[in-house]
């Protein structure tokens, strides 16, 4: 089987010297375009969890509309995926981008008649996480495509800050617009910030046609085959499957849950208004992302892209949310949640990083896939794991539990690659 640029030793770190992806040709175009994208979706939920508040004051569909966003991931990112290695992903993309249009337009025009339905709203629903499922796993294809070995590393971490950037930016532009034009108004203005993706990939040179002659073939999409048999390609990968394993974790035990429990959190910590207090502790970990971003960044090669690195950056996640859990002061809670982001996107960029290193070529979007569909789609059941437990006991404990249980598991895989590293040098 042909490999990816790297051998799949649990020791080993990347070869290449780390570059920054801002020297690959296309690339600040890419992330640019993409962080539109990503404030775009983030804005679309502003406007529309505020309309269907407003309309229905339903808890089971607020529910809903969190599982219907990350269901479709688990159902259908290797499929994607699948398609990424036999179409091109460029295409791909722009069917994800024109359906996260189409949902937009969809929802404006219920506005405008006052025609919305609780049904409909989940028909739209359904579909925003369908077209999120298609740009994900096609959006990491073309980034591979852009940067190409030399530069992953670096990509993969920009690319998460940006997206990050997008995603703390989305909702104040999202109340910004609202406010301005009204949720009609903004909801059809939003549809603007899906088109520079679009446009772009038209004629950005990174489709088939631009690949060399030894491109692997085309394989058929096989639907549930392909979960089953790059399930067990992957474990003869050893770095692929730990990293797959530790996103897939963090999203079942923790995910982005504590986030929803947020009002509950502040209220014990005496910030029970909506006022710029409680705004700071829901961004808090998002800014301590993008910090993590940038300084990384700045510092090419501070941390070295080892499974052992990103397996103790995980566990330091765990750690900074199970001790957010139980304190009580306001200032303490807001460093516990920047050191979260902190660690967050480290990890997680580190993790995805090496994923795409180790990648066979013929199978690269089918492993892209998997991962997309344990670091995305088992958010469905966070909610489960920290706020369904959390009414049982109390969101402290539960949070604290999710995160130490992550914590168990990141250290267990870091012993397991250490031991793997230990046979295979005194073989």
């Amino acid at each position: 089987m042909k490999q990816g640029p790297l051998v799949n030793n649990p020791t080993m770190s990347s070869p290449l010297r780390p570059a920054s992806a801002l020297r690959a040709p296309g690339f600040l175009t890419f992330v640019v375009t993409n962080m539109l994208a990503m404030m775009a979706d983030n804005i679309e939920h502003v406007i529309s969890y505020w309309v269907c508040f407003e309309k229905f004051h339903s808890a089971a569909l607020a529910g809903f509309a969190v599982v219907s966003h990350w269901l479709p991931f688990l159902l259908f990112s290797v499929a994607v995926g699948a398609l990424n290695d036999r179409y091109d992903s460029r295409r791909i993309v722009q069917v994800g981008m024109a359906l996260f249009i189409l949902v937009s337009l969809g929802w404006g025009y219920c506005f405008v008649t006052d025609s919305l339905t609780m049904e409909i709203a989940m028909v739209l629903l359904v579909l925003h996480g369908c077209a999120g499922v298609l740009w994900s796993t096609s959006n990491q294809m073309l980034l591979y495509a852009i940067a190409g070995p030399a530069h992953l590393q670096s990509a993969v971490r920009l690319n998460a800050t940006f997206r990050y950037l997008g995603m703390l930016v989305g909702p104040a532009v999202g109340s910004g617009i609202m406010h301005w034009l009204g949720p009609s108004g903004g909801i059809f203005l939003n549809t603007v910030f899906y088109l520079p993706v679009v446009v772009w990939l038209i004629s950005a040179p990174y489709g088939p046609r631009f690949l060399s002659a030894t491109a692997a073939p085309r394989r058929a999409v096989r639907g549930l085959a392909d979960i089953l048999s790059t399930a067990k390609e992957v474990r003869g990968l050893p770095i692929v499957l730990a990293m797959t394993l530790l996103a897939g974790c963090a999203s079942f035990f923790v995910g982005n849950s504590y986030q929803a429990q947020m009002p509950g959190f502040a209220h014990d910590l005496g910030q029970a208004k909506a006022d710029v207090t409680y705004s700071i502790l829901l961004s808090a970990d998002a800014a301590g992302a993008l910090l993590a971003g940038f300084l990384l960044e700045r510092r090419t090669g501070t941390l070295k892209t080892r499974p052992s690195t990103a397996l103790k950056l995980a566990a330091g996640w765990g750690l900074a949310l199970a001790v957010f859990a139980f304190v009580d002061s306001y200032p303490l809670a807001i460093v516990c949640l920047f050191t979260a982001g902190f660690f967050e996107l480290s990890f997680s960029s580190m993790a995805q990083a090496l994923v795409q290193l180790n990648a066979p070529n013929e199978s690269r979007g089918r492993v892209l896939g998997l991962y997309s569909m344990s670091a995305f789609g088992l958010r469905t059941f966070s909610g489960f794991t920290v706020g369904l437990v959390g009414s049982v006991t109390s969101i402290h404990v539960s949070l604290a539990c999710s995160g130490l249980t992550f914590v168990a598991i990141a250290t267990t895989l870091y012993l397991r690659l250490k031991r793997a590293a230990s046979g295979a040098t005194a073989g």
